[in-house]
């Protein structure tokens, strides 16, 4: 089992390999893509509704809670966000609850290129919690290339470990498939070893076989993560297009051998939500994407509703919300 990255891969060469042609064109990958099997609108949502209604043991939804908590990318992404309101989502992310040091950390802080300086000086380099940096001009996309290449550098040089990119959607709608693939490529590169999580920004993409297409190019092109959102558009992160997400790189895995990351993002909020997406997570793509290195949450607001869910499990009586800390959360 192998992820995008450090595979040595080049995705140019993969994609012509894969499509069957000496060249990649606009038009080769439109009809690849174009052939990917349709979604079934009905099914899916009906098979994620189903998925949601599953019967979760104590001993598993305590184990579920701890395993989201260390799924989530804890993030802020605001323009008024200060050197202080990230360094206490730092020490958050450090110490998710003083009443018990046990509790695990989140995988991530994510933040914008700017601040991941700050980020690093409070995490250090051996807490285990990495750094995701938003870039390639987040959340709009609207940017030259250059632009979006020298947003990723910065961020990569501050001490990303991560990076999230939002594809161009304008082009993707406008079915230049070879333009998004390009710069997923070019984005790829200027990361080195920091992993590639790439945005579809799923409200915009409007149908369900969008989202299909637009996982299986992002994958082509070298991400190591699929992400449905930004965080900044309505619908965000739902599970039907987090299933057909799953069922992407389930089916990748297959055709190349590659393990793949999926990240929803925006309005998951409660602990229930969450364990809904790890029933998802469990029944579609496998068990072996119950790990933080394959699936992540990119949330703010969800961490306080787990912490308070593992509080009441463990001395069973809810928890006031003032014992947990207010993150004044975005969207996410």
């Amino acid at each position: 089992m192998t992820s995008a990255t450090g595979t040595g891969v080049d995705a140019s060469q993969r994609a012509r390999d894969l499509l069957g042609v000496a060249r990649l064109t606009n038009s080769a990958l439109a009809g690849w893509l174009h052939g990917l099997p349709g979604v079934d609108q009905v099914g899916c949502e009906a098979r994620s509704a189903g998925l949601g209604t599953r019967s979760i043991k104590n001993a598993s939804k305590a184990w579920a809670i701890d395993l989201a908590i260390s799924m989530i990318d804890l993030t802020t992404l605001e323009g008024a966000d200060t050197p202080g309101k990230v360094r206490g989502l730092c020490a958050k992310a450090l110490l998710p609850d003083a009443t018990d040091p046990a509790t695990p950390r989140p995988a991530a802080v994510c933040v914008y290129g700017d601040m991941v300086a700050v980020v690093r000086d409070v995490l250090g380099t051996d807490s285990g919690v990495n750094i995701a940096a938003v870039a390639t001009a987040f959340p709009s996309g609207r940017a030259s290339l250059p632009v979006k290449l020298a947003d990723v550098a910065f961020a990569v040089e501050s001490g990303a470990d991560e990076i999230d990119m939002v594809i161009d959607r304008g082009a993707f709608l406008a079915g230049d498939y070879l333009t998004v693939f390009d710069q997923i490529v070019a984005v790829k590169n200027a990361c080195g070893t920091a992993r590639l999580k790439v945005i579809m920004e799923s409200g915009e993409l409007v149908t369900y076989d969008n989202v299909r297409r637009a996982s299986w190019l992002s994958m082509l092109a070298g991400g190591d993560f699929i992400k449905t959102s930004t965080g900044k558009v309505s619908p965000a992160a739902t599970l039907p297009v987090t299933v057909i997400m799953l069922e992407a790189v389930r089916d990748w895995r297959s055709l190349t051998g590659e393990h793949i990351g999926v990240k929803p993002a925006g309005g998951i909020r409660t602990s229930k939500d969450a364990i809904k997406f790890l029933v998802a997570v469990n029944e579609v793509a496998g068990e072996d994407w119950l790990d933080n290195s394959w699936f992540r949450f990119g949330a703010s607001s969800l961490l306080n509703d787990l912490l308070l869910q593992r509080q009441r499990m463990a001395i069973g009586a809810y928890s006031g919300p003032d014992y947990v800390t207010d993150d004044s959360p975005s969207l996410y």
